[in-house]
This record gives structure tokens, sequence and C-alpha cells, in this order.
């Protein structure tokens, strides 16, 4: 083996999940740069290196330097601290200002920034705003730093060493010696795995009590993202065991342990014996308790003639309401809490514009609500009246502190409404239900038969069939909305029909099913579709107006990797692009976006779709526009972002798009469920396309998912009922 030292002049690639890069070296001794190959835990250019390994010849890359073992530190020549301080490693400084400060400072720039950055100010350009942010931003990555020293000592990845560091605070590696499973717990994108590989190396046994009460914790936050509220005993104490490679007996002890502690809580629901984490237990026997009082109550509504209000509002309106809407708006203005269920044109808008105009009249103070920005949107566009995303209007707190609006803050108004209800999952449900003040009214509509809440719980589905709230199920499709092959196809689909795909007389539809055989077929045609052909013929820009929406993330037709080619048809990279690389995508001005995960702190949503309008690679940030507000990721932020060409038909929920484009395929056979293929063709506005196996589109039709969710709400709504 042979060692060798040098200064990085650039770095080609660093996988920032398992350190792995490929770097162009100034090697002492040597003419030419050399490249090395190693792993190291972060890395910039202009650091000094020292690789030991051996040299190699790639067949392809010719001779290489292949290390064993790569270490790096600051570099201490002025050539090496500008390459290092304009790489982007400090918010604030570039290429230029690195240049000046290196000019004015020399070799003592570290110190000058660490302990005198006072002085700073004496560099054109720098201010006092400036050289504050200098100053936070090298505190901030040398904590990171060592942050990523640990972790990558510890065999776990370094990407989210930032979000550790927001997280923790200077304290991080204090906090995950301690209890290595918090970062599972804390930390987006962190997974069990991950953090059990740290806490192994740490030296926590395999049957250690600690490991035991983490699994069952992780498994019963996994039941969560899958769905279930809570897990029936036996079943979390297997898949834990199975999980962790243990025995059942030393699980149950740690269950024991748990449940006596209060870290999680069991419960006999409807027979059956569950087990929560407490803060789901409360938030479903919160929704029962609360439901049942608006239940036994009369709405605080003033008087209304009903037939005179029908007829003032189809005067004012100019429709007319069908016998099915006259009688749900009765019942509605009549109850306390009501749900307006039923699919595409069937009339649910107008009912609802038809209870709000009335009960505005009668100084009435309405609010709405939806799950998501798009959603609230169309909702307010629909009712003329303000609508709000449910995060917003109960108001977020700074700190990770909830909600501010609940029972000691209620909402202010007389009726909620909640739009897209088959959205909201338990914990959100519960949310709402304790901002409603005592007075108020609830009315919820969704439809039902659309794909359930991402998250926990069957909350419209258990309320319908719970008998506890009056509910209208509207079915007649009106005339108007019976000319779209769109809305006539959905609710063939939901009836377990083939949807009608030849074209009608005219020659015309807003419905199209093309098939293709082969997945790589279906990619091709898809990309063609979506780039050329739909943009040529009906004028839809391609960005904008046209949406992919895939059963599953994975696979030659999921959404991965079908966004790598759209981003390369529909947004290929000018040479003025800057480009951030973070967490496997690239990322660039103009480049479709969604955000997936729910971020308080910048009101971005879960769902929320925006686009890249600017990367700053020297304040190492990027700039989303979503809707009317723009929204500023710092790059270590960008694991929130995915690329947003094509989606998950689940990611999709709540929204509406002109176009829609659904590729369908034997290989997601697992995922083709009867509500899935319903809820993306509804997504469709103007022109729904199918592309793929006839095989595939009757599986998807045939397949009825029985939505075996753990819940106990239903179970505590009958209970509350025969109370």
């Amino acid at each position: 083996m042979e060692t060798i030292e040098g200064q990085i002049e650039r770095v080609t690639f660093f996988n920032e999940q398992n350190g792995f890069a490929v770097l162009r070296v100034k090697v002492r001794g040597q003419r030419d740069l050399v490249t090395v190959l190693g792993a190291l835990p972060a890395v910039n250019g202009g650091e000094w290196i020292e690789a030991c390994g051996d040299w190699v010849r790639d067949p392809q890359h010719g001779l290489q330097f292949r290390a064993d073992s790569l270490t790096a530190q600051a570099p201490t020549s002025r050539e090496g601290i500008e390459k290092y301080l304009g790489s982007g490693l400090i918010k604030g400084i570039g290429p230029v200002l690195a240049k000046k400060l290196v000019a004015k400072f020399g070799e003592q720039v570290f110190d000058i920034i660490d302990g005198h950055s006072a002085r700073l100010e004496e560099v054109n350009k720098v201010g006092p705003e400036r050289r504050r942010r200098i100053k936070a931003a090298w505190s901030e990555q040398k904590v990171v730093r060592e942050i990523m020293v640990f972790l990558h000592a510890h065999g776990a990845s370094t990407s989210r060493a930032v979000r550790i560091y927001k997280t923790y605070g200077e304290k991080a590696i204090e906090v995950v010696r301690t209890n290595p499973y918090q970062l599972a717990r804390d930390i987006h994108g962190i997974g069990f795995k991950s953090a059990d590989g740290i806490a192994r190396r740490l030296g926590i046994a395999q049957d250690s009590p600690l490991r035991a009460a983490a699994g069952l914790r992780h498994s019963l936050y996994e039941a969560g993202g899958d769905g279930h509220c809570g897990l029936p005993e036996e079943t979390l104490v297997r898949h834990t065991a199975a999980l962790l490679e243990i025995e059942e007996g030393i699980v149950t002890s740690a269950l024991a342990r748990s449940l006596t502690g209060g870290d999680v809580e069991r419960e006999i629901v409807g027979g059956e014996t569950l087990v929560y984490l407490p803060g789901m237990r409360n938030a479903e026997a919160g929704i029962a308790r609360r439901i049942a009082a608006l239940a036994d109550e009369a709405p605080s509504f003033p008087p209304v003639d009903l037939e005179a209000a029908v007829r003032w509002y189809e005067a004012k309106s100019g429709r007319e309401l069908s016998p099915s809407q006259r009688d749900a708006l009765g019942r509605a203005l009549g109850s306390r809490a009501f749900i307006i269920t039923g699919g595409p044109g069937v009339g649910k808008t107008t009912l609802l514009d038809a209870i709000l105009s009335i009960l505005r009249a009668k100084k009435v103070r309405c609010r709405l609500c939806a799950p998501t920005g798009r959603a609230s949107q169309r909702l307010g566009e629909a009712t003329g009246l303000e609508a709000r995303t449910i995060h917003r209007l109960l108001e977020f707190g700074p700190g990770g502190q909830g909600f501010l609006r609940n029972e000691q803050q209620p909402l202010d108004g007389d009726l909620l409404v909640v739009d897209e209800c088959s959205m909201v999952d338990v914990p959100l449900m519960h949310a709402l239900l304790r901002a409603l003040p005592r007075s108020a009214s609830l009315l919820l509509v969704g439809d039902v038969d659309q794909l359930p809440s991402v998250g926990p719980g069957l909350v419209l589905r258990h309320l319908i069939e719970s008998h506890r709230v009056p509910t209208a199920r509207l079915t007649e499709v009106f005339r108007q909305a019976a000319e779209s092959r769109i809305i006539t196809n959905a609710h063939r689909i939901n009836a377990g029909e083939l949807p009608e795909v030849e074209p009608p007389a005219g020659g015309e539809s807003d419905f199209y099913y093309l098939e293709r055989d082969e997945p790589e077929r279906i990619a091709d045609t898809l990309a063609e579709l979506v780039g050329k052909r739909i943009p040529q013929r009906w004028g839809f820009d391609a960005r904008r107006d046209i949406q992919v929406l895939c059963p599953t993330n994975r696979g030659p037709i999921g959404a991965r990797q079908l966004n790598a080619r759209l981003q390369e048809t529909l947004n290929a990279r000018r040479p003025e692009d800057a480009v951030a690389e973070k967490f496997g995508w690239q990322f660039q001005p103009r480049d479709k976006v969604i955000q997936t995960q729910n971020n308080y702190d910048k009101e971005v949503y879960n769902g929320d779709l925006g686009f890249v309008e600017r990367v700053d690679l020297e304040e190492g940030e990027l700039t989303v526009r979503f809707e009317a507000r723009t929204v500023i990721y710092a790059f270590a932020e960008l694991d929130e972002l995915a690329p947003a060409y094509a989606i998950t038909i689940h990611k999709s929920q709540g929204s509406e798009f002109p176009v829609v484009v659904i590729p369908l395929a034997m290989s997601q056979y697992l995922l083709l469920q009867r509500n899935l293929l319903y809820t993306g063709v509804t997504r469709g506005r103007k022109l729904v396309v199918i592309v793929g196996q006839r095989r595939a589109l009757q599986a998807a039709v045939r397949q009825q998912s029985a939505l075996n969710r753990y819940s106990g709400l239903l179970a505590r709504l009958l209970a509350e009922g025969r109370a």
C-alpha cells in the first residue's frame, strides 16, 4: 500500500449517503492532477487530503488512486484556503468574496472569522448583516462537520447531519450517544435501521431492553404510516421480534415495561386488544366524544323557511336544485354535524354553495378549509369565500409546540366546513374538533370512495358507517357532467365496470386509453404524450398543465424513474443554469417539485406543488414558488423536495389538474386497486389518458381494497351512540 498527500482541486462526485467520493487532487510530487477514489464524511475543494491505498488502472478512466483510508483537513495554503472558502461550504461566501478575504487576511482568515469576525467588515461589500451570517454559518459548519465525522465513524449516512444539528444543536452527539433511536423518531429521512446500526456500533446489545422498547415504538410509528392507529398485541410483538431478530419473549417483557411507563397504551376496543401510542389513542377517543356531543345537539342557526330559502337561492344563483339536493339541504340546516358525500358531477359543490348562501344571508359566520393548498383554492373559487388549508386555519405554533387553535383558543365562526374530508386522518380530525367552538356546527364534504387518508384511520368512512352523523350520499350525475367521459368513466370504474375507451361519434373525447404491452414502451409513449402530442394537439403547457400520476414510486414506470426521464425531456439544462445536486436529485430553475413532508415553519405541506425559481450556489439556497408565495430552502433541507413531473396517485389527493396521464402495468399488481384508479381519474379536469397493459387496467377495476386498517374509531363511535 502507498500513501499520497495533496490538495483537492475539484470534487467530481460525492455521495452523501455513504461518503464515497471521486476527487481530482494536486498531489505532491505529481505533475498532473490525480483521480482519487475513497470514502470520507465530508469533502470540499481546497482541502488537504492524505490517502492510503493502491494505484489501479481503470479500463475507461485510466490510472486512479483507490484509497482504503482517506482523511481531509482544512487547507493551509492561500490557494487552498481560497478554493475551500469559495466552494459553497459557508453561506454568504462565494468565489469572489473568498478571493477578497484571502487577499485581505491571508492564512489568518479562518482565525479572523472564528474569533475576530468584526474585522470582516474591512472587506468591501461585507456589512454587519452579512458578517453575522458568515460567522453563524462558520460556527454551524464546524458543529455539523463534527456530527458528520461521528456518523461516518459509526457507519451511518452523513446526509442528514445538518438536520440533526438543527434538531439537537450542539448537544447532538451527546443525544445520539445516549439514545441513538431518537434519530428515527425526530429526524426526517433517518429510518430505524440507520439508528439501530449506530446503536449497535455504540455497543447496545441486540437483546437490550432499550433496543426492544425502541423497536416497539418504531413498529407503531411504521403502522401509522400504513394507515393503522394501533396494532393487535400479538401482531405488534411478532412484527417487532422479526424486525429486531430477537425472541418474542424479550419483546413481551419490553412491552410490559413500556405499558407501565406510559410509552404505549393498551385497550380493548370493539372486542379487540389494540396497543397504541398515547397520542393516537387520545385522538380516537377525542373524536368519538366530540362527535357524540355534536350529534345530540341542535344547530344554533337562526330558523330557516326551507321552501322560501330554496326559491331564493335558485333565483339568486340561476341553478335548480334536484329533489335529492333539496332533501340534503333541509337535513343539513337542521343538523349540528352533517356529511355530504358522492362522486364527481353529482352536485356536491352546488349543494354546499346553497347551504353557505342561505346561512350567510342569515348572518351565520362560516369558516372553510381543506387538507391541501390546491383543494382550499378550489373550494374558495367554487364558493366565493375565503378557504384555507387545515394547517393554516389551526395556526401551527413555532418550535414544534403544535396547533395554537384548540379548546383554550378555539376558532371563531358558527359553521366549520371541511372539504376533501376523505384525506383527513385521525390526528388531524382530532385537532379540528378540538378547535371547533362549542356552539358551532360542522359540515364535512368528501368522496368516501376515493383513496383513504395517507395517515392513520378511516375517518370519513367510519363516521358514515357509525350512523352517528347524518349523511347525504348524492348519486345522480347531472346532465352537463354526464357529457364528460372523465366523469362517466369514473363512475363506471367505481361500479366495477371497465371505462368506455372508444371515441364518441364526434371523434373528440376527454378520456383516452392507449394500450402498450411492455413497461419500456409505456414509458416511451408517456414521454412522447407529455412532451409533444398533448401540447401540440390541445395546446396544454407540458410542465404546468400535465400531471403524470403513478400507482407507485418504484419500477420502470414508477414516479422516480419517470421523473428523471421527464425532467430531461421537459426541462433540459441550459448553460447558465445553476444546479443543486442533493439527496439523489438534481434541482435546477424551472423544475416542477413537490413538498414531501409538512414544514410548519415554512408553511408548506406534504403534497404542495411548486416550481424552482432560482438556485443560489453562493448562498446554498434554492427558491421555490408555491402558488402565490415563494419559499427559500437551504441545500441541507432539499430532502423535503422531490421532482414532480410524475407523482404517485396518493400524493395527488386533494388536487386537480387540467390533464392527467396514468401509466398502468401488471408489475404494479399489488397496488392496482379500484379506489386508486378512481382517485387518479377524478384528478383530471379536461383530459385523462391511461397508457398501459389491458390486463393491468382490468385488474385495477376488478380489485377492490378491503381497507383493513386497525382502528378503534368506529367501535368508539358506536359505543358513544349506545351510551
